[in-house]
């Protein structure tokens, strides 16, 4: 308010206008949105009520100044909506906004930085993951192709933990590095590469999808401290309960024969899905990621050679009971 206004006073639009410093025209458009209430004078003239029109105004013009949309405001002033709950959307809204803009202007430095001979094939890769959450939608609907028909529910831990989040503010290198999964994934072929690494041979033979998909996923969580520690891949525990849930669900036994029949037509080799979880532990960080695990029971089964050498070196180089 100021010295022209008073409460319970009418005052005319014009002299609404001079005080608070709108505009009659946009006065006029706020009474016909029905954001501020006026009455006839006996001439026919809009008449105000200075201290609420004021107070009303001066609310619309900070909530505009933080780029709060008027039909926001406007449910703010029917208390349809409270400040709270508009305020939440507008800064939910800006860091939505803010992470498109980030994207964008780390695939535009990393096209830029690049030698002019491998522009083009950059600006393929980056021009088809123009943002960073529709990669990781694209990632997610992926794994759920493969581990289906596991229950969604189910899955959603599993993706959560191996699946990364887009960075807020990417650098050059992640944008990079996330438009290159996103590529990956999108391989025809790289479905059933994937899907034939984690069910193994003849996936129509398994009787319980999911019992294995839990079982082997008990035996992964317990291989993951060994892979974090550097521990060789070796014949023991985890190994067995690895061969012994692919067996229960498929109705067989273990044997050396069926440990076989699970390396038929194995691609835990194909470079794609070492490239897949190489790409992913540079926005994982310390953290081991079920493809990792995966890699380090596949090597134990794949090697039992290179294993059983392994252990004998060890039991080689411990001290005898003479020794001790």
């Amino acid at each position: 308010m100021t010295d022209g206004t008073r409460s319970g006073v009418l005052v005319s639009i014009g002299e609404l206008a001079r005080s608070t410093g709108f505009a009659v025209r946009t006065i006029r458009f706020y009474c016909d949105e029905g954001i501020l209430e006026s009455q006839r004078s006996a001439g026919g003239h809009r008449m105000f009520d200075a201290d609420s029109a004021t107070e009303r105004l001066r609310l619309v013009r900070r909530l505009r100044a933080l780029g709060i949309g008027l039909s926001s405001i406007i449910d703010v002033l029917r208390e349809e909506r409270s400040m709270t709950e508009v305020i939440a959307a507008e800064s939910a809204r800006l860091d939505i906004e803010f992470r498109s803009v980030a994207w964008r202007r780390a695939s535009l430095r990393a096209i830029e930085t690049v030698a002019p001979a491998q522009r083009a094939e950059r600006l393929a890769l980056l021009a088809a993951a123009q943002d960073g959450g529709a990669v990781h939608d694209c990632l997610v609907r992926f794994w759920r192709r493969i581990l289906a028909p596991i229950p969604r529910h189910e899955i959603d831990r599993w993706v959560g933990w191996n699946v990364p989040e887009p960075p807020a503010d990417p650098s050059i290198d992640e944008v990079v590095a996330y438009a290159e999964l996103a590529a990956i994934v999108a391989d025809p072929d790289m479905n059933n590469v994937v899907r034939q690494q984690y069910w193994r041979s003849q996936p129509e033979l398994i009787r319980d999808d999911h019992g294995l998909y839990v079982e082997v996923g008990d035996v992964l969580t317990d291989v993951v401290p060994l892979v974090s520690e550097g521990v060789r891949p070796h014949a023991g525990s985890e190994l067995d309960r690895f061969v012994n849930a692919h067996a229960h669900a498929r109705g067989e036994r273990d044997s050396p024969r069926f440990r076989e029949q699970l390396l038929i037509d194995a691609t835990d080799s194909d470079h794609r899905v070492h490239r897949y979880w190489a790409l992913t532990a540079r926005f994982f960080g310390t953290r081991v990621s079920v493809g990792r695990a995966h890699d380090w029971v596949y090597n134990a089964l794949a090697h039992p050679t290179d294993v059983a050498d392994a252990q004998a070196q060890h039991h080689r180089s411990l001290p005898s009971i003479r020794e001790r």
